[in-house]
């Protein structure tokens, strides 16, 4: 009986911990739904944003504040702006004076920096005239003021500049790849795609600089596929992780590869190929995008937007609209289509979500929704 007691308190643990809340709009105020489309928190703000690291900003009677995903009031009003939770700290304004604070609403002493900047796995920038290093989230400068421009990171690298030649770096500043290259872009898998003069190439993750024959354009890799497309003459292809064409330059258009199949735009019309360069589902579509890990593709047909399977069937009919949704805090949510299942889909002008079967979540519709973020 206590193993299984123990079991199951693990599980409501995990259950808890994986909870992610929607921001929903309604008559004019501001609540969270969860993913089974039961409200969380009922609609009472004004104004609101997202969750992000377990905290939402909201403001009330003129304060932002934060509140935990039981709706709770974690952080008490009292600051005229209020940024997004991330590491465990979040970028304030009291009294005119920006200034860190943990989730307990504490100001946290942190490194002088000419600007404040949020943090993002786990580092923040810190400015020293026209240089720019890191810290982390304890306040430790891990790399002092050393390049001219850091960008964001993701999945563990950003790329800098130093002068006027680009790198890489991992979020502990070490060099990834040296700051050589006169522009530079980084993949999901961590692949680079740079100009070396005018050449254009992928940087290999042991460093090895590999041109892409005629290319003048390479676009990121999708998560851990081995295709991207790039374009050559005018044309689109496809290359591999060597750099080498495996679908020769021969499309107008093209998006990336997901679940073995990628949009190409064929004699003004959208279809989709396999990593053969096979049409498999034949250009008919105004308009389509990638599959998603759900096995399913948003085409447009007509005005509005439905979604096919891998066979090409349309399995939900085409009566909605799709956008990506970046306000507020939103960071995520940049796939248009289904995420973990769910499809934020706008209908005779309201937003909603639907699953994979088309069910309206809830069965409701909002004068707003965002994408689903981890509340917890």
């Amino acid at each position: 009986m206590k193993s299984l007691f123990t079991c199951l308190l693990a599980l409501a643990v995990c259950l808890c911990h994986a909870q992610e809340l929607a921001l929903i709009k309604k008559n004019k105020k501001i609540g969270y739904i969860d993913t089974n489309g039961q409200l969380a928190i009922a609609p009472q703000y004004d104004k609101a944003e997202s969750f992000s690291d377990g905290l939402a900003a909201v403001l009330v009677n003129g304060k932002w504040g934060y509140i935990n995903a039981r709706g709770e009031m974690a952080i008490e009003p009292q600051f005229d702006n209020a940024k997004a939770f991330n590491s465990g700290l979040a970028i304030v304004s009291k009294d005119k004076q920006w200034q860190y604070i943990d989730k307990s609403g504490t100001v946290v002493d942190m490194p002088a920096s000419d600007k404040l900047y949020d943090f993002s796995e786990g580092v923040a920038f810190i400015r020293s005239g026209d240089l720019v290093g890191l810290m982390d989230n304890k306040g430790k400068v891990v790399l002092k003021p050393t390049y001219t421009e850091i960008r964001p990171f993701k999945h563990g690298l950003a790329k800098v500049r130093l002068g006027d030649k680009w790198g890489v770096i991992d979020t502990k500043g070490s060099p990834v790849v040296a700051a050589r290259y006169d522009e530079i872009d980084i993949s999901d898998n961590g692949i680079a795609i740079a100009h070396d003069g005018a050449t254009l190439g992928l940087i290999g993750k042991d460093g090895t600089f590999m041109p892409v024959l005629g290319a003048d354009k390479v676009w990121a890799f999708l998560g851990d596929e081995p295709l991207t497309y790039a374009r050559k003459n005018g044309k689109l292809g496809f290359i591999n992780q060597q750099g080498e064409w495996v679908i020769e330059p021969q499309f107008d258009k093209a998006r990336a590869f997901r679940n073995g199949l990628a949009p190409v735009y064929v004699d003004k019309k959208w279809g989709y190929i396999n990593a053969q360069g096979d049409l498999v589902i034949q250009p008919q579509y105004p308009d389509a995008e990638i599959f998603s890990t759900d096995g399913l593709a948003p085409v447009k047909v007509g005005k509005e937007w439905g979604f096919i399977n891998t066979s090409g069937q349309l399995v939900i009919p085409a009566e909605y609209g799709i956008s990506v949704a970046l306000i507020g805090f939103l960071t995520s949510g940049d796939e248009k289509g289904f995420i973990n299942g769910l499809a934020r889909v706008k209908h005779k002008g309201k937003w909603g979500f639907i699953d994979t079967n088309g069910q309206v979540l809830g069965n409701e519709w909002f004068d707003n929704a965002e994408p689903f973020e981890k509340a917890n």
